[in-house]
């Protein structure tokens, strides 16, 4: 997958589909690390909402994003062009709380964006690779995928309906490359039934017959042909042999299960990076495609822990000894949980912790089988985070910094710890440093043995 980046902002004008109200739109270039994020413009509140799926609020009609109680909805369809056209970081501003409609596809985001891109000399991030098959089934809305190891970046699609006249389909996408003349342009589908509905209930002010597809899923007769006519604007409505209003014609015969592969491509992309997988969906939806991305990232950070062993040798010196960590850090006996620093860069640290029973703590902690508390473990990540923290906001100013921990999510412990046993501290950041905010990956290890894990959230501040 090549990576692009914007050489300048590219704009947008559009309806919102739910509210109606008209949304501009911009999409800047942001730097290498950044993400993609979402600023709402009308509200005072500076807010950046990640594309991830952490952030994920609802998947009703689209997929919503929210961040301290600001949302983006209908975020799929750019998304996936984003995804395809190898975006990594981008801040999109918008003065509404939808993305734009346009005509119902991607076709649009990329015509606008392409003539804004570069190739980017980046790397682009580390692919997530399937290795194992799987299989799930979304107990809730019946959706079935099916998950196999492959070269490339693969998505089919079946489509099975209800309705007597809407004929079942078949969508595939072995190669990637074609995505932008075979699924960019497939527009959003929905129900007659379902849209008189939400007509009624005041939803879709800016869904337009001329951008959606609508499956004839109920015989009408005159007056009801009429009165739909009078709501949509449209008159003389029939329904064609393909069983459509006939305000527009497929593009392709299979174009909602084209239209399925291209928002899978947008949820599958809230896994945060590029994905290499057969993925075949059966009655796929933006709310199991998010569930299905939640399993995608589980085995992400389960290969990350096996391929994350740091390759170090304990006995060999540091590139700080203890004397320079307590110039770093302010703590002292018995609270200095970090012996020496193996490696530190812009992005992450190797630190360790030698084990003794003669720690002070042992003498109450599981007198007589002695074990390494596990709220220490996680002291002395939090510690060697504080170093690579304090390493990058004080780039060798002399500057007298504190690390303060706000929270920590996930923790889970695998394995005890005993004296003897050497303390190997890795932490990653997960983002750059932004007003002081460090988000950090955090693994200890014992050998080649995973014994505790979390991710750890700091605020630097100047003492």
């Amino acid at each position: 997958m090549v990576k692009r980046k914007l050489t300048s902002p590219a704009k947008f004008q559009g309806i919102g589909l739910h509210t109606g109200r008209p949304i501009n739109m911009e999409i800047s270039p942001a730097e290498q690390g950044f993400g993609i994020k979402f600023k709402r413009t009308d509200v005072t509140q500076e807010t950046l909402i990640p594309a991830e799926i952490n952030y994920v609020a609802t998947t009703t009609r689209g997929t919503t994003l929210e961040y301290q109680d600001i949302s983006v909805a209908t975020v799929e369809h750019l998304l996936s062009a984003l995804y395809f056209l190898g975006i990594e970081d981008a801040l999109v501003s918008l003065d509404g709380g939808e993305i734009p409609i346009l005509d119902g596809s991607a076709k649009l985001f990329l015509e606008c964006l392409e003539p804004h891109l570069t190739v980017d000399d980046q790397q682009p991030k580390e692919a997530l690779v399937i290795t194992d098959p799987f299989s799930y089934t979304d107990p809730d809305t019946g959706s079935e995928y099916h998950v196999f190891p492959a070269d490339s970046y693969q998505l089919s699609c079946i489509l099975e309906f209800d309705a007597p006249n809407v004929p079942s389909q078949f969508a595939d996408m072995t190669d990637f490359s074609a995505y932008k003349e075979e699924i960019a342009p497939c527009r959003t589908f929905v129900f007659l039934s379902d849209i008189e509905k939400l007509f009624d209930q005041g939803l879709i002010k800016g869904g337009s017959i001329d951008n959606a597809i609508v499956f004839v899923d109920k015989e009408m007769n005159e007056d009801k042909k009429e009165a739909l006519a009078q709501k949509i604007g449209k008159p003389n409505i029939r329904t064609t042999k393909q069983g459509i209003l006939n305000t527009i014609d497929l593009t392709f015969n299979n174009e909602p299960a084209r239209h399925k592969i291209l928002d899978m491509v947008g949820d599958f992309s809230l896994l945060g990076r590029p994905l290499q997988a057969k993925i075949i969906a059966k009655r796929p939806g933006h709310t199991s495609n998010v569930k299905l991305v939640q399993i995608l990232k589980s085995i992400w950070v389960e290969q990350r822990k096996n391929k994350g062993v740091p390759k170090i040798d304990v006995s060999q010196p540091g590139i700080m000894d203890v004397e320079k960590i307590k110039s770093i850090l302010p703590h002292r006996f018995p609270f200095l949980f970090v012996d020496k620093v193996m490696s530190l860069d812009s992005e992450s640290i190797v630190a360790v912790k030698n084990v003794s029973v003669n720690e002070a703590f042992f003498e109450g902690h599981f007198p007589g089988n002695p074990v390494f508390p596990g709220v220490l473990q996680i002291e002395a990540l939090a510690q060697a985070g504080g170093i690579l923290a304090l390493s990058i906001v004080d780039e060798g100013k002399g500057d007298k910094w504190d690390t303060y921990f706000l929270k920590m999510d996930g923790v889970k412990f695998k394995s005890k710890v005993v004296p003897g046993d050497t303390l190997v501290l890795k932490l990653e950041l997960i983002e750059p440093i932004r007003r002081g905010i460090v988000r950090m990956r955090a693994f200890t290890y014992v050998g080649n043995k995973l014994v505790s894990e979390g991710e750890l959230t700091a605020q630097v501040v100047k003492r």
